[in-house]
């Protein structure tokens, strides 16, 4: 169910912003809508999700019509700000999203559609696991505006799948690209390495699988043991193995390697896409550190500056929406120290990189050494950019340290 609420000021019962927030029309706008159901939990998550025996008492089958209670009152707080900007992208991420109705799905869409309009090019992304989604699914959400599927793959190997508590065959996921791709949909894989018990050649295998599928985005992640998972007790009582550093790296530069000589580029530490259109949108705009408005339980959203999030559980966020209040439990402001560092953390991460301009003078002066040990790229660094080589990007945190000293 996730980890614990974060801390932070109280939000207001009417969800207003404090006066002193500028809403830049020229900035883009996005939009999260988290889905947080599933159907089982895995080992490894620690996302803001919720199986059918722990809902208490909220229902999936009104979830729809409390996200469109949130849109609403996130319009009248915007509103009362000025001119409304179009979503230039939409979210739906979970959970999995794809466990409710496409009829559902389009509705909530829908409700943003009327709320704010969405941009003429508008990104619509749905997450999806593999055997959830069918041809008749797609097709509707493909009617609906959604222009971009997103597939937990996770693993074409058996036994990493059962490692990570993944229920799908490997096979569900060539039926579920091949359903989006018959919608006109662009198809997302998403990979992680470093399970319990995978080797280097399961990580191949998975590699070349995701690139078989000819999709048009992949991103890999590392599994990270997040505080109070189930895989974290497995792991803290000896039970499974922690993930090897030195094999996970080995591991990222296999992919990268791999998904190079195939015509993806990297935009991102852990994505790639065949072409810049394909990349998401949506993400880059958090690295970016756009404005977005995150609906649902635990969503977080931020403007200019300003960060808030939901009450975590679906029963109390369905609670707080039929009471005509706003579900936001918590918000903060972080000093402009605290907000260097996180877009210089975000930023330094995509293949654009960060002006050397906008690093304090200590940061500027590490970038010679940071060139000598070969994590930044010289002749980016000449034109005025920082950005990460592959080794670099493996050693992303360290960078960030010596560039924000």
């Amino acid at each position: 169910m996730g980890s614990a609420l974060l801390l932070g000021d109280p939000a207001p019962l009417d969800g207003a912003l404090p006066p002193d927030i500028s809403i830049d029309p020229a900035r883009d706008f996005g939009v999260y809508l988290h889905v947080p159901f599933c159907r089982v939990r895995c080992g490894y998550c620690d996302f803001n999700t919720y199986t059918a025996t722990e809902l208490r008492g909220a229902r999936q089958d009104a979830y729809a019509d409390e996200v469109l209670r949130e849109i609403a009152l996130s319009q009248g707080v915007l509103s009362a700000r000025g001119p409304l900007r179009a979503a230039s992208t939409v979210f739906f991420g979970g959970g999995t999203p794809t466990l409710l109705p496409a009829g559902d799905l389009a509705r909530m869409l829908d409700g943003i559609r009327s709320a704010f309009a969405l941009a003429a090019d508008a990104e619509v992304t749905v997450e999806a696991n593999p055997d959830t989604v069918t041809v008749a699914m797609a097709h509707e959400l493909a009617e609906a505006g959604v222009t971009r599927l997103s597939i937990g793959m996770q693993s074409a190997v058996p036994h990493v799948l059962a490692a990570l508590e993944r229920t799908h065959d490997p096979a569900g996921v060539q039926t579920a690209v091949d359903a989006g791709r018959s919608a006109g949909l662009d198809v997302s894989v998403d990979l992680i390495y470093g399970a319990p018990g995978e080797s280097l050649d399961d990580w191949r295998r998975s590699v070349e699988a995701a690139v078989a599928l000819a999709p048009d985005h992949i991103s890999a992640y590392a599994l990270i043991i997040e505080e109070g998972t189930k895989l974290e007790r497995q792991i803290r009582r000896g039970e499974v193995a922690a993930p090897d550093d030195d094999l996970q790296a080995d591991m990222y530069e296999l992919a990268d390697e791999a998904f190079a000589s195939s015509g993806f580029g990297w935009y991102e530490v852990s994505n790639w896409a065949t072409a810049p259109r394909h990349r998401s949108r949506h993400n880059l705009a958090y690295w970016r550190g756009t404005d977005w408005w995150g609906y649902g339980p635990g969503a977080h959203s931020h403007v200019d500056g300003l960060r808030w999030w939901n009450v975590k559980h679906p029963a109390a966020y369905a609670q707080r929406l039929a009471a005509g209040t706003s579900p936001a439990a918590a918000r903060e402001r972080p000093d402009a120290a605290a907000r260097r560092l996180e877009d210089v953390l975000l930023r330094s991460r995509i293949a654009e990189g960060i002006a050397v301009s906008e690093l304090t003078g200590e940061g500027r002066h590490a970038i010679a050494a940071l060139i000598a040990d070969g994590l930044i790229d010289g002749s980016s660094a000449v034109r005025g950019r920082v950005v990460l080589t592959r080794r670099g990007r493996l050693l992303a945190d360290a960078v960030v340290r010596a560039l924000t000293v």
